[in-house]
C-alpha cells in the first residue's frame, strides 16, 4: 500500500472511531477495524450491526475453574 492510500485509510478509521465513540457504541478501534474490513469484502453491514448488538447482550463466559478461588481438593 502507497504511503498516500496507508494515510487515507488511517484518517478513515479515525473519523469512523470518532463516530463510533459519539455514538457510544462501545466499539474498540480494532473491532472497528475489522466490522469495515469485513463491509469492504462485501458482508452486509446491517447483519454484522445485528451480529455485534446480540454479542454486546451476552454476558461475558465465565471461567469454570479459577486459580485463585477455587482449588481442587
Amino acid at each position: 500500500m502507497d504511503p498516500e492510500a496507508a494515510r487515507t485509510a488511517r484518517e478513515s478509521l479515525d473519523l469512523a472511531f470518532h463516530m463510533s465513540n459519539i455514538l457510544d457504541t462501545g466499539l474498540d478501534r480494532h473491532t472497528l477495524s475489522v466490522l469495515v474490513a469485513l463491509c469492504d469484502l462485501g458482508l452486509n453491514p446491517e447483519a454484522l450491526a445485528a451480529v455485534v448488538k446480540e454479542l454486546q447482550r451476552e454476558p461475558p463466559p465465565s471461567t469454570p475453574f479459577s486459580s485463585s478461588s477455587s482449588q481442587v481438593p
